[in-house]
C-alpha cells in the first residue's frame, strides 16, 4: 500500500492521532476505567485513525502482465484507388505497371510474416468505407480506431495502403490514440506520388432538364496530364430511355444522332468548353459524354461521363408591362411571341388611351393575387406607382411572386424615368442596382456607345450569342450600339454584372448594364439600355431572339422543375449531389386557387437503394405565400423519387431527381504518402517501402516486450472504505447511546 503523504501531512497526522490517544485516554480514566467506556474510547481513536488516513490517499498497486500473446494487425486498403496502376517493378522495369492492390497481395498472405514467429497472434483486417460502392470513400482514421478497439493486447499495426483517405476524421485522429497505447503504425506506402500520364474528363454542368426543339448547351471540363498538346473529339451520345404514351418513340429506346467537336487542349492544361444539341424528342434520356483514349494515357475509365436529362414541351407564361409603346416594348412583344414556347400577355398604359391598350393577348388591368402567381416571368418597362399605372398592392404581389413563387421579374426603365417611384415600395428590396438620383431620366448621348462583358458575362449563360467563347465576346462588341441607358451607380451587394458601358464610369466603376440578382427563390434581372432590338440589323433575329428566350428560360427554370394542377415543386441546388444538402421548395394553392398559408406539405422520397424518408415542409415565413420549404440530405447517387403531398387540399405531385455521386475515390490519383508519413511518425513507426517490407517482419518479432502494466486501486475514495467510515461511525454513537452519554 502506497500513501500520498508529506512531510507536513505526517507531522499534522501524527500530531492529531497523538491528542486523540491522549483524550482518549483522560476519557476512560474519568470512568474509573469501565470497561464499555475502554471499548467506546477505543473506537473513537479508530475511527479518527481511519479518517487521517483517508486523508493521506491510501492506494493499493499491483503489478500486471497480459496472459495472452500480442496482436499484430495488417491493415491492407480495399478501396477504389487501389485499382490505380502505377507501381513498377524495381526488378523487372520492362514489364507493365501493377496496380496497387496487386502489389499488396503477397504481403497479407501469412508466409509473408512467418519469421514473426509465435510470438504474435497475427490478424488481416480489410477496410473501406463500402466496397460495394466505392464512391462512399475510404476511412482511414475509423481503420486504425477499429483495430485499436477490437484489440487490446496489440503489438503493432501494419498499414498497407495508399494513403487516399477521403472521408471520416483525420487519421492523426486515430495515430495519436495508439502513440498513448505506446502501439506503433509501420507503414508501407504504396502506389506513385506522380501524376500519371492521363486525359480526364473532369467537370459536365448539364441541366436537369430541357425543351424540346431548343437549343441546350452542356458545360464540360477536360484535363490534360500528357506533355504534349493533344487534338481531342468530344463525343455525345445516348439513348431516349422513355417517352409518352402515345409518341411514336414510346414503343422502346431509340439512340440519338451523335454531336461531336473537335478541340485542342494543351499540355499539362486543361480546357473549358460545351458541346450544343438540340432534342428533338420529348421523353427521359441517358447521355454520354466520351473522349478517345490516346496514346501514352494509362487510365481508360475516365474518359466517359453519364448523366440523365428530361426532354419536357414548354408552355411559360409572360406578362409584359409597359407605358409608352417604345421601339423596345414592340419588338420584345414580337420576339415572346414568335417563340412557340411561351404565351405573351401584355398591360399597355397608354397615356394617350383613355383606358389600357387593347388587342390580342392584351389585359384590360394588372392581374389579381391569383392570376399573378400564374406567370413565370413579368417584364417592367418605363412603369411606376402613378394613376391609372401600379399600385403599391401590385408591388407587394410582385415580390411575392419572386421571393415565394420562384418567378421572374425584369426591370426595363426607360427615358421617361417611371421606375423610380418603384424604389420606396416592396420592389425595392428586389432592384439589382443603386440609380443615381441626380438622373432619373437616364443619360442621353449623341454617339452609340457599346457594350462590354464582365468576367462573369462571359461565364453566364444568359450572354451566349454565340457558341464558341472568342465568337462571343467578338459579337457582344460588334453590336450596334445604344444612345440611351439608365444613370445606376453600381450594382447592389449580392447582384452580378454581367454586361457594363464601355467606356462611362462612376465613382464606384463601369455602369452596370445589365445585372442579375436572386432573390428568395426567384431572379431579377436589370437590363439598363432600351436598344436591344437595335441587335435585329443585318442578322434579323439571331441575337436579339436568342437573348431574350434565354432570359426567360433561365428565370422559369426553377419554376419548371416539377408542377401539377395545385402545386409545384422546386429545388435547389438544380444539380444535386450526394452529402449536399438539398433545398426542397414547394408552392401550394388551395382549393380556390389562392396561396395556402397554413398546411401540412410533406415529401416522401424513395432513395436509388429502396430506403424511404419524409420531409415536412414549413411555412416559409409569415410573409411568403403559399411556399414551404425544407432540407434533405442525399447520400448516394442516383434517382431518387419524390411524393410532395398536402393533407389540407389532398393534392400529391411525383417528381423524380436525379442525384449525383460524389466520386471521391478517384483512379489514376497520385498516392498520398505525406498522409501515411505522419500517422507513422505520430505513433513512433515508421514509412516504409514496398521493397523494404520483407524485413518489417523479423524487425516487429525484436520488439522488446512490453512493459507490465501499474494497476492502482484507490482505498481512499473506493466505496467499501467509505462503507466502513460510516459502520464505525454509526456503531459508536450507537455505543454512546446505550452508555447514556448521547
Amino acid at each position: 500500500m502506497t500513501f500520498q503523504w508529506t512531510a507536513t501531512t505526517l507531522i499534522i497526522s501524527a500530531a492529531v492521532l497523538a491528542i486523540a490517544a491522549g483524550c482518549c485516554w483522560i476519557s476512560w480514566k474519568r470512568s474509573s476505567y469501565s470497561r464499555n467506556f475502554g471499548l467506546l474510547e477505543c473506537l473513537r481513536f479508530l475511527i479518527v485513525g481511519l479518517v487521517l488516513l483517508t486523508l493521506n490517499q491510501p492506494e493499493l498497486t499491483q503489478q500486471y502482465r497480459p496472459e495472452d500473446k500480442p496482436t499484430l494487425v495488417v491493415l491492407h486498403d480495399m478501396s477504389q484507388s487501389m485499382t490505380t496502376r502505377d507501381v513498377i517493378d524495381p526488378d523487372q522495369p520492362a514489364l507493365p505497371p501493377r496496380t496497387r492492390a496487386e502489389t499488396i497481395q503477397p504481403l497479407i498472405q501469412p508466409e509473408f510474416w512467418k519469421s514473426a514467429g509465435e510470438q504474435v497472434d497475427l490478424v488481416f483486417e480489410p477496410f473501406w468505407s463500402n466496397l460495394a460502392n466505392p464512391e462512399k470513400g475510404t476511412d482511414l482514421n475509423a481503420a486504425l480506431q477499429k483495430a485499436t478497439e477490437q484489440h487490446a493486447n496489440l503489438r503493432a499495426v501494419v498499414l498497407l495502403s495508399d494513403g487516399d483517405w477521403n472521408t471520416g476524421l483525420a487519421p492523426n485522429t486515430a495515430a495519436t490514440g495508439l502513440r498513448m497505447k505506446n502501439v506503433p503504425v509501420f507503414a508501407v506506402g504504396i502506389g506513385s506520388e506522380d501524376r500519371l500520364p492521363d486525359i480526364e474528363l473532369t467537370g459536365l454542368d448539364a441541366p436537369t432538364f430541357g425543351v424540346v426543339g431548343k437549343a441546350m448547351r452542356l458545360p464540360f471540363r477536360i484535363q490534360n496530364w500528357l506533355p504534349r498538346d493533344r487534338d481531342i473529339t468530344i463525343t455525345l451520345s445516348g439513348k431516349l430511355e422513355a417517352a409518352p404514351q402515345g409518341t411514336p418513340a414510346a414503343a422502346g429506346p431509340a439512340e440519338i444522332s451523335s454531336v461531336q467537336k473537335t478541340f485542342r487542349v494543351p499540355g499539362m492544361g486543361q480546357i473549358q468548353d460545351s458541346l450544343e444539341w438540340r432534342p428533338t424528342t420529348i421523353g427521359q434520356y441517358a447521355l454520354s459524354m466520351q473522349i478517345p483514349v490516346e496514346d501514352g494515357e494509362t487510365i481508360a475509365e475516365n474518359n466517359v461521363l453519364t448523366f440523365p436529362i428530361s426532354i419536357r414541351n414548354e408552355a411559360l407564361k409572360v406578362l409584359l408591362v409597359e407605358s409608352w409603346p417604345r421601339w423596345e416594348y414592340r419588338y420584345l412583344r414580337n420576339a415572346l411571341e414568335r417563340d412557340p414556347g411561351v404565351e405573351v400577355s401584355c398591360l399597355l398604359f397608354h397615356p394617350d388611351l383613355e383606358s389600357t391598350g387593347g388587342g390580342r393577348g392584351y389585359l384590360e388591368g394588372f392581374p389579381d393575387e391569383k392570376q399573378l402567381f400564374e406567370y413565370d416571368v413579368v417584364f417592367l418597362g418605363d412603369v411606376g406607382v402613378e394613376p391609372r399605372q401600379l399600385t403599391v398592392e401590385n408591388c407587394k404581389h410582385l415580390r411575392q411572386l419572386v421571393r415565394s413563387h420562384a418567378g421572374g421579374l425584369v426591370f426595363l426603365p426607360g427615358f421617361r424615368g417611371l421606375q423610380s417611384s418603384l424604389l420606396p415600395t416592396e420592389l425595392g428590396e428586389l432592384y439589382p442596382v443603386v440609380p443615381d438620383p441626380s438622373q432619373p431620366k437616364g443619360v442621353g448621348s449623341s454617339q452609340p456607345s457599346r457594350y462590354a462583358l464582365t468576367e462573369s458575362g462571359r461565364r453566364s449563360l444568359l450572354t451566349q450569342l454565340e457558341s464558341q467563347d472568342d465568337d462571343n465576346e467578338r459579337t457582344w462588341r460588334s453590336l450596334p450600339g445604344f444612345q440611351w441607358h439608365a444613370a445606376s451607380l453600381r450594382a447592389r451587394v449580392g447582384s452580378e454584372v454581367l454586361v457594363t458601358h464601355d467606356s462611362q464610369s462612376t465613382r464606384f466603376g463601369r455602369v452596370p448594364l445589365i445585372v442579375t440578382r436572386t432573390s428568395g427563390t426567384g431572379k431579377v434581372l436589370f437590363m439598363g439600355t432600351d436598344a436591344a432590338w437595335r441587335w435585329r440589323r443585318g442578322v434579323e433575329d439571331l441575337y436579339h431572339y436568342r437573348f431574350w428566350g434565354q432570359v426567360v428560360r433561365w428565370m422559369a427554370y426553377q419554376r419548371n422543375m416539377s408542377q401539377g394542377e395545385s402545386m409545384r415543386l422546386f429545388y435547389s441546388p438544380d444539380r444535386p449531389e450526394a452529402d449536399n444538402v438539398l433545398t426542397l421548395n414547394a408552392n401550394v394553392m388551395s382549393s380556390t386557387g389562392e396561396p395556402l398559408r397554413e398546411g401540412t406539405v410533406v415529401v416522401k422520397i424513395n432513395s436509388p437503394s429502396g430506403e424511404t424518408d419524409s420531409v415536412r415542409l414549413s411555412p416559409a415565413s409569415s410573409d411568403s405565400w403559399g411556399l414551404f420549404t425544407g432540407t434533405f440530405t442525399p447520400r448516394e447517387g442516383g434517382v431518387y423519387r419524390l411524393t410532395t403531398s398536402c393533407a389540407e387540399t389532398s393534392a400529391s405531385l411525383e417528381t423524380e431527381i436525379s442525384v449525383q455521386g460524389l466520386e471521391r475515390e478517384r483512379v489514376g490519383q497520385p498516392a498520398r504518402l505525406d498522409v501515411l508519413k505522419e500517422v507513422a511518425t505520430i505513433s513512433r513507426g515508421r514509412l516504409i517501402a514496398v521493397s523494404e517490407a520483407s524485413k518489417l517482419a523479423s524487425e516487429i518479432a525484436k520488439m522488446p516486450e512490453p512493459e507490465s502494466t501499474l494497476r492502482r486501486v484507490r482505498v481512499w475514495s473506493h466505496p467499501a472504505w467509505a462503507g466502513l467510515l460510516v459502520v464505525t461511525i454509526t456503531v459508536f454513537w450507537v455505543g454512546r447511546k446505550l452508555a447514556g452519554l448521547a
